[in-house]
Parts: structure tokens; C-alpha cells; sequence
């Protein structure tokens, strides 16, 4: 089946695994040969209730006999790029700040401002005009060569090089960020730098918008990553599990600001889908109901602390960090550089004892630790188990 995908499938669309999954449910997937896995990469952080849960598959087949489709006179599905032109509407600005090690979207105004690695960007030039990348504070590995925790944020005061140099803060639309960055390493925002974020924007007319793609819906332990730093941005891309792996993207923001959107001025096809809706109500209602958000929370505290524990015994990993069950697990050689070969030999003896994991980082060297926000203490421990015993055949 791969050689004819590789015959007829552009080589462009990356693949993690070349497992052929014919049936899922759960935290399990299973392949054509019947061998069952557990996958903790969640569709790469879509799947935060598992694989074909039930009230989302009854939703879906509810709305199938009723509207397949509503011409988008409702909502956005192009989460990011509605973001930015909302933000240059109400501003009348065009000024866009962004953050390397970014990913927002491989679409031409979102790839923009995605930096997680040149590949994305390489022989689309000229990209959006007037997009201005700072470094994103990645503690481990920081750009000006701080200790963590011993620095007074240059990264932060990066932006003032940029509001001197390149273009004044009162042409700048807005600033867009990932509370954790995703794609670009599974990195968490250190504390106080999205406050300090929040006060500048306030200070110069800027709107603050945060992509939640990935770490929105409970990823983090919290319904938004938002919250584990008490800030409220002016705008909020969503998508990913917003539908539990249903197509849907939303804009977020406040009535005021909405209302300074007119009609006609955005717009979508396939915005609003009426079967994409019915999973995402149902999608919002199970994490409500459930508990399942705080159960996150516990078990992401828990994988963390034996994860940091595994840190501790092999130096091969450089760090471990995250929120919630949104973790990244960094492999590295013995002078701190990147361990990309490492990673993907984890990643496959991983996926042959069962479980699977995917990477990211511009070097891919960091593993996630993303399993659906179901999972059982068990199973996260018998995971934690498979990660161990191949670290120690490593």
C-alpha cells in the first residue's frame, strides 16, 4: 500500500510512521496485519478525546441526515489568517511581529509568519510584506547564551530593537505568539514574558493573538494555555481539537472588537460546516462533563515528574518540559547539540514495542508526549514502561 501512496501522493505531505491504520478507538489505533498501538500523538494534538469517540461519531451521524453543508455564513476556518486580518482591519495598522521557531500555517499569509524551520518557507518567496520575526524565548537553548533563570529577558527586549530599527510600534497591527510553542519544540513560555507581552501591547495599541491551535481544548491541563500564564489575549485562533479531528477553525475575540469587522469584509466556503460543528459541540461537551481537562492536568504532572526523573539518569536528554499532557522530550549529544538521529531511533523502537510518538523542532530532536486527554493512569504508565526499556537499549 506505501508504494502505490508514494506512486500517487505528493511528496510534499510528510509522514511520521508508515503504519496503515484501518480501525481506531480510544488511545489505540491498529494497523491492517490486526497489531494494536497506543497512540500518543493524538493526530498531532487533534484528538484530545481519543479516536472516534462516541458522542462525536452519534453527533456526526445526527447532523449527516439533517445539513451537510451551510455555505459558511457562520464561522472561519482559517483560524490564523482571519486572526492577522482582523487585527489590520480594526487597527487600520499592517505591521505583523511574530516569533521564530513559530508555527502558524503553511498557507501563503500564515507561512509568513511560521519560522519553525526554513523548509516551509523555502521557494515560496516573496511572502507577506511588513512581518517582523523576534526570538522566541527558548530558555534551554537561549539565543543570547543565558543561564535559565538568570537573565533579565533580552528576548523580550528584543522587540525594542525592532520598534527602533524596523518599524514603529504604532504601524504594528499586532503580535502574534504560541503561548507553548508547538511545531518548533514544545516549548513553554518562561514566566512573566507573555505579561510583560500583554502590558506592551496594551501600552502601544498593539492586539495580542495567541494560537491555541495546538494547545487549546485541554491540551495543557487548562481549557486554554492562556490561563496557566492569567493573561487574555485581543484575538484567539482555534482549531485542531476543536472537532476531534473534523475540519473547523475558529476566530475568537471580543463583541467590540468583532463588531469593528463589517460584513463582507471576511469571508469562507467551508467555514461553519454543520457536520464539523455537531463534533465540536459535542467535542466541548465531553471535556466539560467528564472532568477531563483536570484529569490532564494530574496525569501531565505525573509524566512530567518521571519523565524529569529519566532526564536525570541519561544524559542523552536535555530537557524535559511542558503543561499538561502537552510534553516535549529534547535528545541530545554530550555537547548539548542537537540529537536528531537519537530521536527518530527512540521514536521507531518505540512504535515496534507499540506506542507511538512523533518529533518536532527545526532538528527534530524533540519527541512529544501527546496522548488523547482519556488516557487512562495505567496506560500512561505502561508508556512510560515501552520510553524507559528502549532509553536503556539506547
Amino acid at each position: 500500500m506505501w508504494d502505490r501512496a508514494r506512486d500517487v501522493l505528493t511528496t510534499a505531505i510528510a509522514f511520521h510512521t508508515e503504519l496503515i491504520i484501518e480501525k481506531a478507538g480510544g488511545v489505540y489505533v491498529r494497523d491492517t496485519s490486526g497489531r494494536k498501538y497506543m497512540d500518543f500523538s493524538s493526530g498531532v494534538a487533534t484528538l484530545n478525546i481519543g479516536h472516534c469517540h462516541r458522542d462525536v461519531v452519534d453527533a456526526i451521524k445526527g447532523q449527516c441526515s439533517r445539513l451537510l453543508h451551510g455555505g459558511g455564513v457562520y464561522l472561519y476556518a482559517e483560524a490564523v489568517e482571519g486572526s492577522i486580518k482582523l487585527a489590520r482591519h480594526v487597527t487600520g495598522r499592517q505591521g505583523i511581529i511574530a516569533f521564530t521557531g513559530s508555527f502558524h500555517g503553511r498557507s501563503l499569509g500564515s507561512l509568513s509568519l511560521t519560522s519553525s524551520t526554513v523548509r516551509y518557507r523555502k521557494h515560496y518567496h516573496p511572502l507577506l510584506p511588513s512581518v517582523y520575526h523576534a526570538p522566541f524565548p527558548y530558555c534551554y537553548r537561549c539565543i543570547f547564551k543565558h543561564e535559565i533563570g538568570k537573565c533579565d529577558m533580552e528576548c523580550f527586549e528584543y522587540l525594542s530593537h525592532i520598534f527602533s530599527h524596523l518599524i514603529d510600534p504604532e504601524e504594528v497591527a499586532a503580535i502574534i505568539i504560541e503561548p507553548v510553542l508547538g511545531e518548533g519544540g514544545y516549548i513553554p513560555s518562561p514566566d512573566g514574558f507573555l505579561q510583560r507581552l500583554r502590558r506592551l501591547c496594551n501600552e502601544c495599541g498593539i492586539m495580542l493573538i495567541l494560537d491555541e491551535v495546538q494547545t487549546g481544548f485541554g491540551r495543557t491541563g487548562k481549557w486554554f494555555a492562556s490561563e496557566h500564564y492569567g493573561i487574555v489575549p485581543d484575538i484567539m485562533a482555534v482549531a485542531k481539537a476543536i472537532a476531534s479531528g473534523m475540519p473547523l477553525g475558529a476566530v475568537a475575540s471580543t463583541k467590540r472588537i468583532m463588531d469593528m469587522w463589517p460584513r463582507g469584509a471576511h469571508g469562507t466556503t467551508f467555514g461553519g460546516n454543520p457536520l464539523s460543528c455537531a463534533a465540536a459541540i459535542a467535542t466541548i461537551t465531553v471535556l466539560k462533563r467528564d472532568g477531563i481537562i483536570e484529569r490532564a492536568a494530574y496525569l501531565g504532572r505525573m509524566s512530567l515528574e518521571r519523565l524529569k526523573v529519566l532526564k536525570d539518569r541519561y544524559e542523552f536528554i536535555g530537557d524535559v518540559r511542558g503543561h499538561g499532557l502537552m510534553i516535549g522530550i529534547e535528545f541530545v549529544k554530550a555537547d548539548k547539540a542537537p540529537d536528531s538521529d537519537l530521536a527518530m531511533k527512540v521514536m521507531k523502537k518505540c512504535a515496534e514495542k507499540g506506542l507511538i510518538l512523533i518529533e518536532c523542532g527545526g532538528n527534530k530532536n524533540i519527541l512529544r508526549f501527546i496522548p488523547p486527554l482519556i488516557v487512562e493512569e495505567a496506560e500512561i504508565s505502561r508508556a512510560l514502561d515501552i520510553f524507559e526499556d528502549v532509553l536503556k537499549e539506547c
